[in-house]
């Protein structure tokens, strides 16, 4: 089976260009952590819930990402249970994959004396079910910093499209379909859209997306919680409803429809035609940013669509954003994106095409400064 990454359950591989001057980290399992290890502080991107006092938590929405920062030559974290592929990096330099890890504690070494900033990223898609990480440790006598306080936060909501599913694949390297394993090892929120826009503005973000997922109605009308009705989650069992009051995005990215419309209507589904599906989408959608406007009363929120489906899902896209504007709601645009070659697992977009809708989304912002005023 062709793949493009031969992946063992405890694999640790250098991913992605070295910066100048930096390496790839060390990261190897040990037994435990070592006598006298004190937990560092850190800071968390995406949802969590809470577990532990180490700054420990389960995660199951992609894109979740973990920072610290401290004085000294070694730093340990701890791996929960669950299936996940996580990429380690040391003051912005090569990531490291470690792939399907097994639960215990892990060990960062080889770094020069002085301040470093590690950073965990969740690079695959876990509808299944959640993954743990125990926090961050260090030796003692190291020196815990402060890691800078980023005051720009922006949210996506979406689908695959947002969740980059497998956007590190290259379509003609793999036969007509990806298999399961191959979407899994080809999958990498941690260079897809959001991470790239977020960069680009000093942000930090949150990527509330599944695959598969619709406003009204999932891929090819699969029955599971559309995008709306999972949302108000912490994790997808439904048992903790999320909250953080500093969580308050300026910015709102949104791309959904596309499991709404590429695929025909199925007999039994509740639509008896397309136009039934259409209404009921906008209305949908028009309530799903209303709610989320009265939890963001200052948020700008930025729609986007591709051109796949014949022009369908923008045309639907278009006409929400048009209701909005007629309800009074100004801080919102819809933005089409063109010319995406969709060459990922499954005709996604690619790494290329994620840096394409990036840009595009960024330089919109960068020409409506006003998208900041928010907060």
């Amino acid at each position: 089976m062709k793949s493009l990454f031969v992946l063992s359950m405890m694999a640790l591989l250098v991913t992605g260009p070295a910066l100048a001057g930096t390496a790839a980290p060390k990261v190897e399992p040990v037994a435990d952590l070592p006598a006298g290890a004190k937990a560092l502080p850190s800071h968390v991107g995406g949802r969590v819930l809470a577990e532990g006092g180490d700054g420990g938590f389960r995660r199951q929405w992609p894109g979740t990402y973990v920072e610290t920062r401290f004085k000294g030559t070694m730093a340990l974290f701890r791996v929960g249970p669950g299936d996940v592929s996580l990429r380690v990096s040391v003051d912005g330099g090569a990531p490291v994959a470690l792939v399907k890890p097994k639960a215990g504690a892990y060990r960062i070494a080889g770094l020069a004396a002085g301040p470093h900033t590690v950073r965990i990223d969740t690079a695959s898609e876990t509808q299944a079910g959640p993954s743990g990480f125990g926090g961050f440790y260090a030796p003692a006598g190291t020196k815990a910093l402060s890691l800078p306080a980023r005051t720009r936060q922006i949210e996506f909501i979406g689908d695959s499209h947002t969740v980059g599913y497998g956007n590190t694949a290259d379509q003609a390297a793999f036969p007509a379909t990806c298999t399961t394993a191959e979407v899994w090892d080809t999958t990498d929120t941690s260079q897809g859209i959001a991470p790239r826009l977020a960069r680009r503005y000093g942000a930090d973000y949150q990527v509330n997306a599944i695959s598969g997922r619709g406003i009204v109605r999932n891929y090819n009308g699969f029955a599971a919680d559309t995008l709306p009705q999972a949302y108000p989650y912490t994790l997808f069992d439904h048992a903790t409803r999320y909250e953080d009051t500093a969580w308050k995005p300026q910015v709102i990215v949104i791309a959904l429809g596309t499991n709404d419309f590429t695929t025909a209507l199925n007999p039994g589904e509740k639509w008896a035609t397309r136009d039934a599906l259409h209404a009921d989408y906008e209305a949908t959608y028009v309530s799903f940013v209303t709610s989320l406007r009265a939890r963001n009363p200052q948020a700008y929120f930025l729609l986007w669509a591709t051109d796949m489906a014949g022009g369908e899902i923008a045309a639907e896209v278009a006409k929400v954003a048009e209701r909005l504007h007629a309800a009074g709601e100004s801080r919102v645009a819809f933005l089409p994106m063109h010319d995406i070659a969709f060459t990922g697992c499954h005709a996604h977009p690619s790494l290329a095409d994620d840096a394409k809708i990036a840009k595009a989304l960024g330089d919109y912002m960068g020409t409506h400064p006003e998208v900041w005023a928010g907060r």
